[in-house]
């Protein structure tokens, strides 16, 4: 439908948006994973 690349947002009536935002990068995914670990992981 919409580009993935794109931040837009689609209308479709009564106050309803179909918002399409671009996939979070693999290395930011792994940093955020390494700095917040698992709650409940260590035990």
């Amino acid at each position: 439908m919409a580009n993935e690349k794109l931040y837009s947002a689609e209308y479709q009536g009564s106050g309803t948006f179909i918002i399409s935002k671009p996939k979070r990068k693999n290395h930011k995914k792994r940093q955020t994973q390494l700095k917040n670990p698992q709650r409940g992981a260590r035990r």
